[in-house]
């Protein structure tokens, strides 16, 4: 029989807690993910310290629900991984706290994981074969990059955002139509409903070569200019199609800089991870323009797009085959790079 590494995963990066139980980097035994949507719905984005507050609350009964529906006992894990950056400061700390106390008590490996390092290996957990090299695009509520990946902690950043990142954008579109937070699926389910030839948007850096770095604050601006205009004329703005034309925007280029990334990079495989990567018109576009080069297109179930303690423990079980495990004094890095 195989020898099996169990690595108990933990993410408090920013407003959902989650643990997960994960073997082998691959087979997911538990996956427990507490969200705190309804706790920032009112202020329309995520507010750091009642995040922060809540992580404390529930991270204790979380681990243990997730040890419970895994089957086994804090006994059996053989290393405990947890993201310790990027991300809120207040929140990340939660995280590595109760890492750092549960290593030290049962004397196993501490594994600090990179947060956007993480989402790439949500794709581990799909049941795909993942081939290096491959290129990857990580798109976030904070973050939007191309990545390089050559192998494991072998990743060069291709591009990334100059200004706002793609998930942050929708956030404010979603709030600035008064329609909830996240603004993620809001605007996709509006986006259906509505005509995307209606209303035209720029796409920022589309016109530059071999550039792949992203610019969203350009759009931004031109749809909130738009819904300004429209409230002072006392018009009612048509919510539908202006979703689907903002979405239709983003995506665009979020498509165009992948592809580009893809053929310079002659990729067999494309990754794509991130909670903007639930977000299924973009999943569709990626995978026709892809696809039909002859690129594979890879991306984790919708679950496992938004942050999981799940794709933390992947990350963490392929760190320590590195030997990567951390010290007593690791501290949350709010501004983490991916490669650090």
């Amino acid at each position: 029989m195989l020898s099996k590494t169990v690595i108990l995963g933990l993410e408090t990066s920013c407003d959902d807690t989650a643990a997960a139980v994960v073997a082998n980097g691959r087979n997911i035994l538990s996956n427990v993910v507490s969200s705190q949507d309804s706790l920032h719905h009112r202020f329309g984005g995520v507010v750091p310290e009642v995040a922060s507050r809540r992580h404390l609350e529930i991270i204790n009964p979380l681990i243990d629900e997730a040890m419970s529906k895994a089957g086994i006992s804090l006994q059996e894990i053989d290393g405990i991984a947890v993201s310790y950056g990027p991300g809120l400061v207040g929140s990340l700390l939660v995280g590595v706290s109760i890492a750092k106390a549960l290593s030290y008590a049962l004397d196993i490996p501490l594994i600090p994981v990179n947060h956007l390092e993480g989402h790439i290996y949500a794709n581990f957990l799909t049941g795909s074969i993942i081939t290096f090299p491959l290129v990857c695009l990580v798109v976030s509520g904070g973050h939007t990059s191309l990545l390089y990946v050559e192998g494991h902690g072998k990743i060069e950043v291709l591009g990334k955002t100059r200004d706002d990142a793609a998930g942050e954008v929708f956030d404010k579109i979603a709030r600035a139509l008064d329609l909830g937070f996240p603004g993620g699926p809001v605007i996709e389910r509006h986006a259906q409903q509505g005509d995307s030839s209606v209303l035209s948007f720029p796409r920022a850096l589309m016109g530059e070569d071999g550039k792949m770095d992203f610019s969203f604050s350009g759009v931004k601006t031109a749809v909130l200019n738009y819904i300004r205009m429209e409230q002072e004329k006392g018009s009612r703005t048509d919510i539908y199609a202006l979703s689907a034309a903002f979405q239709d925007a983003v995506v665009e280029v979020l498509v165009d800089k992948s592809f580009m990334a893809a053929r310079q990079k002659e990729a067999k495989q494309f990754l794509l991870a991130g909670g903007v990567a639930a977000n299924g018109e973009l999943r569709r576009r990626l995978r026709v323009k892809l696809e039909a080069e002859g690129i594979e297109v890879v991306a984790p179930p919708v679950e496992l797009c938004t942050d999981n303690g799940a794709m933390v423990a992947a990350a963490g079980y392929y760190y320590l085959r590195r030997g990567i495990r951390a010290n007593w004094d690791l501290n949350a890095v709010p501004s983490l790079e991916v490669g650090q």
